[in-house]
């Protein structure tokens, strides 16, 4: 079953939580995260995209990047912008975006789970990235970053949850992007046994967001443990901070495709191929796939509508996934795209951005053609996981994301 603990966070004097809390470290590029970080000494970017501080062509693997990440983080906490819990306590966290509320609890996962398969995880990660991520737990000897995880919702959770946010939260602020941010601190012995004692009969965690981070957390602990010979099982290393989410809770984005040439045909061939496999119509605007199984596309200009002709759904949750129809019927025989993870090619493009950035992808020359997909479901991803089968890459986009640097789990 699921362990679950509370821990004492390092975390942000209320103050100062709007000015650290800072957005994930891998949905900005370097230069996105220097200018976002710019004016504001105190922004989590520092810590956890410290190159923005050294010289831009410094390789991003370099040590000396690892270690300004580390130099900042003790900087925020010596100069007292960061103070420790003195109890093991839980943490509630609410995100508000356009109206919709979306609430978790902080708390820390045992890693041997992952290893045991109790945390499924639904994609298969990088291992430069995965490598990344290891050097900055190790060298801040901290996770910086909370994953993102869903569950089964439990209806004693839930009730919990909604007695705590009645309370005044200890951060409550709207970041740049219009989302809100609050968070309660729940440290009474009753709720945390509660807490802990729920979780320990939820089978099953299934990571949303963070497999890389999720994934190097778990080298670090089992590298800790494999070099402590008076290993005991209780040490902080031994777990890693994420925020739970119920399942009901969490929004699915689309994840889009957009693709740089129509693999040496012209348009009208192109379009050609598609028409033996699907019923094109055009659309008089920007239009997303309203039902499972229907794409949008936008090509020279016109976006159009493709409905499959001939498609069976099966009892097979991958088999039906969208992103696999298109890549078996367009992406691989037609546009001669074989591996998403390596073709350069192809890039993706989350939901959150709008058709509108498909548009700009494609007029701007730098890409050829665009498809817009109907949002995977949480049914779907938590299916596929239980199967034991891998989603292809970039296909699902959470949001509202989860701010960064509004708590720290320290592994000593």
């Amino acid at each position: 079953m699921a362990t679950f603990k509370s821990f004492k966070a390092l975390r942000p004097k209320p103050e100062f939580a709007k000015d650290i809390a800072s957005r994930p470290y891998d949905v900005l590029n370097a230069a996105e995260a220097k200018d976002e970080a710019k004016g504001n000494n105190l922004s989590f970017l520092r810590v956890i995209k410290p190159e923005i501080e050294l010289p831009e062509e410094i390789d991003p693997y370099d040590q000396k990047v690892y270690d300004k990440g580390l130099e900042n983080l003790k900087k925020l906490s010596s100069k007292g912008y960061l103070i420790k819990e003195q109890k093991a306590s839980y943490y509630v966290y609410r995100l508000t975006m356009e109206g919709r509320e979306q609430t978790g609890i902080v708390g820390c996962c045992d890693y041997q789970e992952y290893y045991e398969g109790r945390i499924k995880k639904h994609e298969l990660t990088r291992t430069v990235k995965e490598n990344d991520r290891v050097r900055h737990v190790e060298t801040q000897n901290a996770n910086a970053e909370p994953v993102f995880f869903s569950y089964r919702g439990v209806q004693n959770i839930n009730l919990l949850i909604q007695k705590i946010v009645n309370f005044e939260p200890v951060y409550n602020f709207i970041s740049e992007d219009e989302i809100r941010h609050e968070l309660w601190i729940v440290n009474d012995d009753k709720d945390i046994s509660l807490i802990e004692f729920e979780f320990n009969a939820v089978p099953n965690l299934y990571v949303a967001d963070g497999h890389h981070r999720t994934a190097a957390a778990a080298r670090v602990g089992q590298k800790k443990k494999d070099d402590n010979p008076h290993h005991n099982g209780t040490e902080e290393y031994n777990f890693f901070m994420a925020v739970l989410f119920s399942d009901d809770q969490l929004k699915i984005y689309d994840y889009n495709r957009v693709v740089q040439d129509l693999n040496g045909k012209s348009p009208i061939d192109f379009i050609s191929e598609l028409e033996k496999t699907f019923y094109i119509t055009k659309l008089h605007e920007a239009s997303p796939p309203n039902e499972k199984g229907i794409f949008s596309m936008y090509l020279e200009n016109q976006w159009y509508s493709l409905k499959p002709k001939d498609r069976n759904f099966t009892e097979n949750p991958k088999a039906d996934l969208d992103v696999i129809f298109l890549s078996e019927k367009i992406l691989s025989p037609i546009l001669g795209i074989e591996d998403l993870r390596k073709d350069t090619r192809i890039d993706f493009v989350g939901g959150i951005r709008g058709l509108n950035e498909l548009e700009r992808r494609v007029d701007s020359k730098e890409m050829k053609v665009a498809f817009a997909l109907f949002p995977v479901s949480m049914d779907e991803l938590i299916s596929i996981a239980d199967a034991g089968e891998i989603m292809p890459p970039k296909t699902t986009w959470f949001e509202p994301k989860l701010r960064s640097g509004l708590f720290i789990h320290e592994l000593e």
